[in-house]
């Protein structure tokens, strides 16, 4: 691929919604093309329940879809096994897994560009190397990589910035990062009272913000009168602050975001109540939803646990989402 322009693809799916910025601007920056597959439809889910195990939750299957919609139309697909992002904790085993996954599932496959992400025992060292890893299955080395690493960090933390913003309230689900397609938090339909009941809404981004895979459950939540706050609302200190009240950290790095943002919200007078959207067959949100529920019964905070699967009805959902929210403003009036 060395001194060639060739078209890189990058799922629309999992961890886009995490780093999909700093992605497509690195590889931007070294030459590459970038194609993102667009947002996920009932085409490309269905595609991808098709190729993926059974045995895989619904965002795997997802990706499995996004990846295949690009296989035909790019050189190579970039798919990291990321194993750890940060130091002493870990991503699920399925995700380490995804690049031989596909290599399986998809015939004919595309190069796959795998770069392993360790960060879990030196994170300089690890980042370092799969930076190096990712600019060499380019064939670009030296100043270059330097270059495009510093725009790829500039760009990523002021998207970081703008979704934390300088309160809990939430930001326009609806307006896409320029360039990434990566949706930011809340919605912008509807129109919030005065006094809107301020519902945290948790669970992973890849959830959260694809509003097929998770039935655009913020936006509705605005709809029904609610002021929306999502984790990435919130400061990386807020939420570990909070994870401390654990007896032991938790192994998954989302799992303890997702954690640590519903124990700080809970915290919170303000807060009428939580949502927590999760996918059936995800290991580690069947752990970290109970602990959520059993901490928000404690504390008396109404908490809603929503799951999703490709047989979900949206009718269903909707009438538990109303009647939630019908329950929150009965309890502020009683």
């Amino acid at each position: 691929m060395k001194n060639k322009k060739w078209r890189l693809g990058v799922p629309r799916a999992l961890f886009y919604y995490y780093y999909g910025p700093w992605w497509e601007t690195f590889f931007e920056a070294l030459g590459a093309e970038v194609i993102v597959s667009p947002p996920t439809c009932r085409e490309i889910m269905d595609l991808g329940v098709s190729l993926a195990v059974a045995e895989a939750c619904l965002p795997v299957k997802v990706y499995y879809g996004h990846a295949a919609w690009l296989a035909s139309r790019v050189d190579a697909l970039f798919v990291p096994r990321l194993v750890s992002v940060e130091k002493k904790s870990f991503i699920c085993p399925k995700l380490m897994g995804l690049p031989d996954m596909l290599r399986a599932a998809l015939k004919p496959c595309p190069p796959i560009i795998d770069t392993t992400v360790n960060l879990a025992r030196r994170p300089e060292e690890g980042l370092a190397a799969a930076v190096q890893g990712m600019a060499r299955s380019l064939g670009v080395k030296g100043y270059r990589v330097d270059l495009a690493t510093a725009a790829a960090e500039a760009r990523y933390h002021a998207w970081l910035a703008g979704q934390q913003g300088d309160s809990m309230a939430a930001a326009d689900c609806r307006e896409e990062e320029p360039a990434s397609g990566v949706y930011r938090s809340g919605s912008s339909q509807g129109k919030e009272s005065r006094d809107a009941l301020q519902i945290g809404v948790i669970g992973h981004g890849y959830l959260l913000y694809d509003q097929y895979l998770g039935m655009d459950i913020p936006g509705k939540v605005k709809k029904l009168g609610g002021k929306v706050i999502l984790p990435e609302n919130l400061t990386t200190l807020q939420v570990e602050t909070a994870c401390r009240q654990l007896p032991k950290r938790l192994y998954w790095t989302l799992g303890r975001k997702i954690m640590g943002a519903a124990l700080y919200l809970m915290e919170q007078e303000n807060v009428a109540g939580l949502i927590h959207l999760t996918a059936f067959g995800c290991g580690p949100d069947s752990l970290v939803g109970d602990l959520a529920e059993r901490y928000a019964r404690r504390r008396g905070k109404p908490f809603l646990l929503l799951t999703l699967d490709e047989h979900t009805g949206e009718a269903g959902l909707n009438t538990r989402l109303e009647a939630f929210m019908d329950m929150l403003c009965r309890r502020r009036t009683a």
